[in-house]
């Protein structure tokens, strides 16, 4: 039976009742889904693609929604495993961002003790087969709910590779994918449950070669120029600098070649940095010096340098019109229970933890609803500043967790990561059915998005025009 036909009024599409129709039928949905949503979790957890190499985890996810009626358009923006994926006409578009890559250099199985697994360099540390399980589960309930009531509005899904430093946003926001776009939903993997409103910090990576002359470092060092006296010279202005930025601001780097031999002046050496600030003025300005450092320790060894921008991510831009919807319906879905033996493996992960700063039970709770600040970067950051953009987190591991870390793989493979997925799925839906059905919501988000990038701005990429680089984690 119809829910609704579309002969009814907006007012009463609008009206408080109507909404919790919505939000009991998708939460219906999602819980009908829920095997098909752990087994594609599963299948990307196993898998563990690394960024731009998703080519099982995309296809799955696409396939999920093309089997019902979505409309796919895969290989957009250059990056072969990025895709959209659509269904409805008219109305709104509303979209969910589907995360999916894992991290390299870090393996573990589903055990609440350390296991590395033989032969497998990379996990999803970070839960991003969670996240693009979610995504996709939630954005099916949509699409039912959509056809069930005749609600004119497009549930869209991006599939979007990449997000563990390469980008894969920023270059989809970059082609004007989002240009269309009504609003924006996502949601993170964490230890907590909240749907605050907050930003991080823009960033900017790059690898930094230094080019020299070899030579024998005994017999002949004076026909040498060592590039990796190069890559020092410049660490070493790079921390001077650290004295003359504002507080906030994050630098950090690798050495990722030094040479081979002390006996040869090497000609080849690397350094690759990351660069933070929460305002991209401030990001660039910072950028500027690093920069500056590294052609003065070119000019002072008698080496050449080259510079590649790797990637860039603007702040996220916080938008409290949809995020207070967010978090009311994250407290209507509500936190984590633990069964007895989600609990035993919850108490045996905690052990292994660093003075874990919040305590276990807090997965069934729902944070306050407050401003953040966070130090991290994401390019869900490039997406809120070209469209209306709102997210949330659910406990998909045990409290006290980080994130790229062991004991968030271990978690996210098992039943405690999936049922913060299942209640993560549940909110992009109501959320969504609430911007189909409020009009005044809608436009209140618009609005303040429109007052915060104000009249005068432009979006560009702070990763410049480079191609994505789709071999970077080769």
């Amino acid at each position: 039976m119809r829910l609704v036909t579309t002969a009814l009024s907006a007012a009463l599409l609008a009206a408080p009742a109507f909404a919790q129709d919505a939000h009991d039928y998708v939460a219906e949905r999602v819980d009908a889904r829920e095997d098909m949503a752990v087994d594609t979790a599963e299948k990307l957890w196993n898998w563990a693609e690394v960024g731009y190499q998703e080519t099982q985890s995309t296809d799955l996810l696409q396939s999920r929604l093309e089997s019902e009626g979505f409309e796919i358009e895969e290989g957009v923006a250059g990056i072969p495993t990025a895709f959209i994926g659509e269904w409805g006409e008219g109305g709104p578009v509303i979209a969910i961002l589907a995360e999916m890559d894992a991290l390299p250099g870090i393996s573990q199985s589903a055990s609440p003790t350390r296991e590395i697994v033989d032969g497998k360099h990379a996990g999803q540390a970070c839960g991003h087969h969670l996240f693009g399980s979610a995504s996709v589960t939630a954005a099916l309930a949509v699409r039912d709910w959509l056809e069930e009531t005749g609600t004119p509005g497009r549930i869209r899904v991006y599939g979007t590779p990449a997000e563990e430093g390469g980008s894969g946003k920023v270059y989809m926001a970059r082609a004007g994918l989002f240009g269309d776009v009504d609003t924006v939903l996502h949601w993170h993997p964490s230890d907590q449950n909240k749907a605050n409103p907050g930003s991080n910090l823009s960033n900017r990576s790059g690898r930094f070669t230094f080019t020299g002359v070899s030579s024998h470092a005994a017999a002949a060092p004076e026909k040498g120029r060592s590039a990796l006296d190069g890559v020092e010279a410049m660490n070493m202005m790079v921390n001077m600098l650290r004295e003359h930025v504002t507080q906030e601001t994050r630098i950090h780097y690798v050495i990722t070649e030094g040479g081979e031999a002390p006996n040869v002046v090497p000609d080849s050496a690397q350094v690759y940095y990351y660069v933070r600030n929460p305002e991209v003025d401030g990001l660039e300005a910072v950028w500027a010096r690093v920069l500056k450092a590294a052609e003065g320790a070119a000019t002072g060894t008698g080496t050449e340098v080259d510079v590649e921008v790797m990637h860039g991510n603007r702040p996220l831009l916080a938008n409290e019109s949809l995020q207070k919807r967010m978090h009311e319906n994250l407290q209507e879905v509500g936190g984590v229970e633990y069964d007895a033996e989600e609990l035993a493996f919850a108490e045996k992960i905690r052990e292994s933890l660093d003075s874990p700063e919040i305590e276990l039970g807090s997965q069934e709770e729902v944070y306050p609803y407050e401003m953040e600040q966070s130090y991290g970067s994401t390019d869900v950051g490039d997406v809120s500043w070209v469209a209306p953009t709102a997210g949330l987190r659910t406990a998909t591991w045990v409290p006290g967790t980080s994130a790229h870390s062991w004991q968030a793989i271990a978690a996210g493979g098992m039943s405690i990561g999936h049922k913060g997925m299942i209640n993560a799925a549940k909110v992009l839906a109501m959320t969504a059915t609430d911007l189909y059905t409020d009009e005044a919501l809608l436009q209140s988000a618009k609005d303040e998005y429109q007052s915060l990038i104000g009249p005068d701005f432009e979006y560009y990429a702070l990763l410049g025009d480079r191609e994505p680089p789709l071999d970077y984690r080769k």
